[in-house]
């Protein structure tokens, strides 16, 4: 036989830097695969975000490929990227709200008039622009497009004059000014009517007025209502000189925000524990290194510790406040490191909110379904996972991403039917065990060798070690696959014609990139975006069988 023909045939493996069918394309790293259809690449826009780039391709591009992606998907179907935008944004399946708020600019400012009108339905646009922070995001990305126009106005107006007034006076003391805009800013040009709001009309004189001049008539209303106390608990707080202890006191008696605290009493220990019953979840998230430091969370601190760690982990509570799983992974691998990513920040951690934030991590999914089938969970650890930042998170990039969303599946699932490998030109042996703490995970990733990148290997390395009942492969990746002598469809194909014939591939996209390697054409192969919290109940839904 002569050797060079060897290679050819409908069933002869394709060198990956090669495509195997004409439908493939080129990726970034110079292999083939295929291009996610536009929509899914809006999710992964949405979801994933194209802050600090990938390791082929720089954040500007990467960014630009993405907007006009976006801007495809309006003209297809502008409602339906409306409905996407929306559904993703108030379900808070990704980890920043900005690239909702981007492309919902977008679909205000579209060339079509019904994607404009859609958009600017107040049970549409306040489903996204839910806080006065997202507002004035989205007002700074209006501007890069059509701007201001009629539609814009009175969907703006109408964010501001729909709230009642204690919700309003909340939101303009905590989110009076993002971006270089004030929410005053944003009257002016909005111009909504006040109807006698007092609230609007202390943010249109940019909130400079005496405390005393807030104080309602005792034979008018008897008690002060919550409106009245936020504000006039923000200029209490705001008097030169105050001590910690009076601030403290103020904070509780009118359950001020951080926000409204001056800077120069965020020191104090006294300050910290009024704030901490009726801090916000986020909020709470983000200041477990503060609370520490300053000396609110310590083991000497029990009542603190356990009421932090119960909210931490109360699966109800991160749902309702939006809490994302990369905020509470980017909280753990800093609150356990011990100092700041920035500043010179440090405190000693306390294991109990370890543990929480542990716990935290996977309660912040949802309840998962087992699947009870037998599973290979692949690890890319690849350089390119590497030189990929995970959604703009510093610290986070889509290697360790993919290894901390693994350990979802594998805590689901029993553990004797999960076998895990990660891989980048070889297989690479993966001792971590779903019981270990995450941090720990983590850790043991990071020391994982990295090189070029074959996704075939999940598939080959169960063919080697004689895994031949596994049921579905379930790869973390970018898609950036390029340096193997078979294409991972190829791979997959074999695997069902020598084992399991209804063998699933399920493709975790790890990066807001066009690229897959999972086949369009085959029904028993599945792309999914990466750290969307609805993935982990997807991925076992599909593996089951149910969809």
């Amino acid at each position: 036989m002569t050797t060079h023909l060897r290679r050819y045939g409908p069933r002869m493996p394709t060198l990956q830097s090669e495509p195997a069918r004409a439908d493939q394309v080129e990726n970034s790293a110079g292999g083939h695969g295929w291009t996610v259809d536009d929509f899914q690449r809006l999710r992964r826009f949405l979801i994933l975000g194209t802050e600090g780039g990938t390791y082929y391709v720089g954040e500007h591009d990467l960014t630009r490929e993405n907007v006009e992606s976006v801007a495809r998907c309006i003209k297809q179907n502008g409602k339906c990227v409306v409905d996407t935008i929306v559904d993703i944004s108030s379900a808070g399946r990704a980890a920043k709200n900005d690239y909702a708020l981007f492309a919902y600019a977008m679909c205000l400012s579209a060339d079509d008039k019904e994607t404009r009108k859609y958009a600017g339905l107040p049970m549409n646009f306040n489903k996204v622009a839910r806080i006065g922070t997202h507002l004035l995001h989205l007002v700074g990305y209006m501007q890069q497009f059509r701007g201001w126009g009629r539609l814009a106005r009175r969907v703006i107006g109408r964010w501001f004059t729909r709230k009642t007034e204690d919700e309003l006076a909340l939101q303009a003391v905590k989110y009076f000014s993002r971006d270089g805009w004030t929410q005053r800013d944003v009257l002016r040009l909005s111009h909504p009517s006040p109807d006698g709001s007092r609230v609007l009309n202390w943010i249109a004189r940019q909130r400079q007025v005496e405390a005393t001049d807030w104080a309602l008539e005792t034979d008018e209303q008897p008690e002060l209502s919550a409106l009245s106390k936020i504000i006039q608990g923000y200029h209490a707080i705001q008097i030169d000189g105050i001590t910690p202890r009076d601030a403290a006191k103020i904070i509780t008696d009118y359950e001020l925000p951080r926000e409204a605290v001056p800077t120069s009493l965020l020191n104090s220990k006294d300050v910290w524990q009024a704030l901490l019953p009726h801090m916000p979840m986020t909020a709470l998230i983000r200041s477990l290194a503060k609370l520490t430091s300053v000396g609110v969370l310590t083991n000497s601190e029990r009542n603190n510790v356990v009421l932090v760690s119960e909210r931490l982990t109360n699966p109800n509570a991160l749902r309702g406040a939006r809490i994302h799983p990369i905020a509470m992974l980017s909280a753990l691998q800093v609150y356990d490191q011990g100092h700041g990513e920035r500043g010179k920040l440090s405190w000693t951690p306390v294991t109990a909110i370890v543990d929480a934030l542990d716990a935290g991590f996977y309660a912040s999914f949802g309840a998962v379904q087992p699947t009870n089938k037998n599973i290979v969970i692949g690890l890319d650890v690849s350089g390119s996972m590497v030189g990929t930042p995970l959604a703009g998170v510093p610290g986070l990039d889509a290697r360790v991403g993919a290894a901390a969303m693994a350990m979802v599946t594998a805590r689901t699932e029993p553990a004797a039917q999960v076998s895990i490998m990660a891989f980048s030109l070889r297989p690479v042996p993966v001792t971590i065990s779903p019981r270990q703490r995450l941090g720990d995970i983590l850790r043991d990733t990071d020391d994982i060798p990295f090189g070029d990148t074959d996704c075939a290997l999940p598939m080959l390395w169960a063919e080697q070690i004689g895994l031949h009942d596994v049921d579905a492969f379930i790869i973390y990746t970018d898609s950036e696959t390029w340096a193997g002598d078979i294409h991972p469809f190829q791979a997959l194909n074999d695997y069902r014609r020598r084992h399991v014939p209804t063998a699933k591939l399920v493709v975790v996209g790890m990066a807001s990139n066009g690229f897959s390697i999972a086949d369009p054409n085959d029904a028993g192969m599945l792309d999914v975006v990466g750290f969307d919290t609805a993935t982990p109940e997807i991925i076992s839904g599909f593996v089951r069988g149910d969809i």
